[in-house]
């Protein structure tokens, strides 16, 4: 478990930060320059906050009103860097065997050999990380994390200096690894909605220093609760509620059915971009004609952007539909049960 509630001011950039996780895999999700190194930073003693606590399992390891900062290489935190920071003159057993103090040689040995195993480097121990690929130095930060046996993981976008076609597999296999062999917290820095879906239990959503929304996975991408959040997961239709008329909401010069009515005083409405669709007819509500203004061609599905009256649209449609979508005999269908309302 940690518990993290911590103010910092560093120039004109404040992080106030505050969320308690008891297990799992926490994505933590933001733009760029929003606090979110920061966070992990602050909790492996690398950076000081001005004001707040920290509490890793049962033990405060950060409150400067009960004058407490525990020393870094105490705090039992395993650090995964952007960069893996590993040693370059020593090989993969030295670097794994790294933190591992007070044992006899031949304690360690076992140790960092049982290691090896476990993220299948062995036969690789005598190699220097220059002579390693992306992906096997990942794993040699990442065994040289477990191996001290730290109460919380922090990985810090651990993917982002891998090539694309690489990802993937690595992801399958840090996620094996720590499944298998790791119980505690596990927190997790990214930019990459799909990458923090894919390998996370929960997810932080961080703005401008704050942590703006927690929840499991499926509920922030469902339900993200203010437009900040909904672009950070990714929905790409959010548009400002002209006023709400009973059971619909007005947008500029669109008006959309809702299932009930609805009382909010949300100023906005978003809709994900896979959860529109075109239909053939316009027995249902909220089927509105369009004009398609731009396609982006993927490799199996396309992102298509319509407008209807002043409102532009991105609706994602499999590369089979394209054909009818472009011929423009098909109707823009918005669900209302899809229809997200947020601050």
């Amino acid at each position: 478990m940690i518990n993290i509630n911590i103010k910092k001011s560093l120039g004109e950039f404040n992080l106030d930060v505050a969320f308690q996780v008891e297990k799992g895999i926490v994505g933590i999700l933001g733009p760029s320059g929003c606090g979110k190194s920061l966070t992990l930073q602050a909790i492996a003693g690398l950076l000081n906050p001005d004001s707040g606590n920290i509490s890793i399992g049962n033990h405060v390891v950060f409150d400067p009103k009960k004058k407490i900062n525990i020393p870094t290489r105490k705090r039992k935190v395993g650090y995964v860097f952007q960069n893996y920071a590993l040693f370059p003159h020593l090989t993969v057993s030295e670097n794994i065997g790294f933190g591992l103090n007070g044992m006899s040689r031949i304690e360690k040995t076992k140790k960092v050999s049982e290691m090896l195993e476990v993220v299948q480097l062995t036969g690789l121990e005598n190699r220097y990380p220059n002579e390693l690929s992306g992906g096997q130095q990942q794993r040699v930060a990442l065994a040289r994390t477990l191996v001290t046996e730290p109460e919380i993981l922090l990985l810090d976008e651990p993917f982002s200096a891998l090539d694309q076609h690489v990802k993937k597999q690595l992801e399958l296999e840090l996620l094996a690894i720590i499944k298998k062999n790791f119980s505690g917290v596990v927190l997790f820095v990214t930019h990459n909605i799909e990458e923090a879906y894919r390998i996370c239990d929960y997810l932080c959503l961080y703005d401008s220093g704050r942590n703006i929304q927690f929840g499991t996975k499926q509920e922030v991408l469902e339900r993200p609760i203010s437009k900040s959040a909904a672009k950070i997961v990714g929905c790409e239709n959010v548009f400002e509620i002209r006023w709400m008329n009973g059971n619909s909401v007005v947008l500029d010069g669109i008006e959309l059915e809702l299932e009930d009515c609805v009382l909010t005083t949300k100023r906005y409405l978003g809709i994900h971009s896979y959860d529109l669709s075109f239909v053939a007819s316009n027995d249902r509500a909220n089927t509105f004609p369009y004009a398609i203004t731009s396609v982006v061609d993927g490799i199996d599905r396309a992102t298509v952007s319509v407008v209807v009256a002043n409102v532009t649209f991105h609706v994602v449609v499999s590369k089979s539909s394209l054909e009818g979508i472009m011929k423009g005999d098909l109707l823009l269908y918005v669900p209302f049960d899809k229809i997200l309302f947020m601050d």
